[in-house]
């Protein structure tokens, strides 16, 4: 008979960590702590749970078993426990959060400022980068990302839709001329995003998909410097439109060849396959979500 829910707990942080000093740290227990409370869990169940050995934990038959179990079981006292809170209006702990720099600084900070007034007694801890950090080695609850997850150990929840836009600033474009044509973007002066010199931008979707091969003028690792380089006339640079739709609006920059849609990335937020989500971050999901679209950067650009 199982005598305590927080064992389950601890049972499923040691396998979504993959060790139990690394669940420890998580909980802020000791490891000793830890190893006897499993210890103790596999004495009630008279199962054993995982198979140990100085390198690498994996589950046991009966250990997927209750793992599988375990994830409904958390979720569903989870969700009781957020309208519960949320009903009383208490909300505790850290919520610890990653994010594109850009996006970052425009909508999620205001979003987390009217989120933690609403909720005084939450901490949040935010990482602001335009490097794809490790969620299960950062201990981040959540990553807010632009487009579909590579990494297979990663959920996505769609918060928002996502144009991007090619732009420029009008001196630019009054130096160099707008291009016509896609096929024009490789005579023009292009600003790269990432750590290479060359990039494919694509177009359109499915069969109609078309993809250019730029060479940059400039090519830099942040997104925000991309932006900033853009805002002072260096070139055309390929952006979101949560990035650059104030400035589209205001006339700092002008959308370049509008009859020809780059590919989508939606904006997503991504949390590790088989995590239970804590009441703070399914709150803070479903807020955030609510909070994007009351505040659509597409209806702001010209």
């Amino acid at each position: 008979m199982l005598k305590d829910i927080n064992d389950l707990r601890i049972f499923e942080r040691i396998v979504a960590r993959g060790s139990l000093s690394a669940a420890a740290r998580e909980l802020g227990l000791s490891l000793a702590v830890v190893s006897k409370r499993l210890g103790e869990l596999e004495r009630q169940l008279d199962a054993r749970l995982l198979h140990r050995t100085t390198r690498r934990l994996s589950l046991t038959e009966e250990g997927d078993i209750l793992h599988q179990h375990c994830l409904r079981l958390l979720s569903q006292v989870d969700e009781a426990e957020a309208a519960l809170l949320h009903h009383h209006g208490s909300v505790t702990g850290t919520l610890h959060l990653t994010a594109p720099t850009g996006f970052g600084r425009r909508h999620l900070v205001p979003a987390l400022s009217r989120f933690t007034r609403e909720y005084p007694e939450l901490r949040v801890q935010l990482a602001l980068t335009d490097t794809v950090e490790d969620l299960a080695k950062g201990g981040f609850d959540l990553a807010i990302r632009y487009g579909e997850p590579l990494d297979s150990r990663m959920v996505a929840r769609r918060l928002a839709p996502n144009r991007r836009v090619l732009c420029a600033s009008p001196d630019y474009l009054q130096r160099k001329g707008a291009p016509r044509k896609l096929a024009d973007l490789v005579d023009h002066d292009c600003i790269l995003i990432g750590q290479q010199p060359q990039a494919d931008w694509y177009f359109g979707r499915g069969q109609r998909e078309s993809a250019v091969r730029i060479t940059s003028a400039f090519c830099c690792n942040d997104g925000e410097a991309a932006h900033a380089l853009a805002l002072q006339g260096a070139g055309i640079v390929l952006k979101s439109i949560w990035d650059v739709g104030e400035d589209l609006h205001c006339g700092r920059l002008i959308q370049v060849l509008p009859r020809h849609a780059p590919a989508a990335a939606p904006l997503n937020a991504l949390y590790l396959h088989g995590r239970h989500l804590a009441p703070r971050v399914t709150l803070f999901l479903d807020f955030l979500k609510q909070y994007l679209h009351a505040h659509p950067q597409s209806s702001r650009a010209k």
